[in-house]
């Protein structure tokens, strides 16, 4: 009787171990992902060049935007080249200001899965009853 509650509160304290160890390694991922993160933006923030728009043609193949300087270029860029296409007048680009993003946020397309979710399963119970 002894030894199974022995064993079993061994067992609790090894599970609670490897969880707290888990969390505490999740977090220092986390918080040194967004330093290295923050680290590489700062460094790139007062650069000359920037990344406007890549659009993928093929495996391998895409075609970018970029601002060098006050320049806008075309450029093509394959497996081992990059090739200048163009140059682009400011006035023919369509640039965003960056507030209003095509593309939604992590946080709402995890509230979207949930709401959905969410309404999935209600409709699940609804038809049980």
């Amino acid at each position: 009787m002894i030894l199974t509650v022995s064993n079993s509160m061994n067992s609790y304290l090894q599970f609670m171990t490897v969880l707290i160890l888990f969390v505490f390694v999740l977090g220092i991922t986390y918080f040194v992902t967004k330093w290295i993160g923050g680290y590489q933006k700062s460094r790139s923030f007062n650069a000359n060049v920037e990344v406007i728009e890549t659009f993928h043609l093929a495996n391998n193949k895409y075609i970018q935007i970029i601002r060098v300087g006050k320049k806008y270029l075309a450029v093509a860029i394959g497996k081992d080249s990059v090739t200048m296409l163009t140059e682009i007048p400011e006035e023919q680009l369509m640039l965003s200001d960056g507030v209003d993003s095509i593309q939604p946020s992590f946080k709402e397309l995890l509230d979207k899965i949930q709401k959905k979710n969410f309404l999935n399963s209600k409709d699940d119970r609804d038809k049980d009853e």
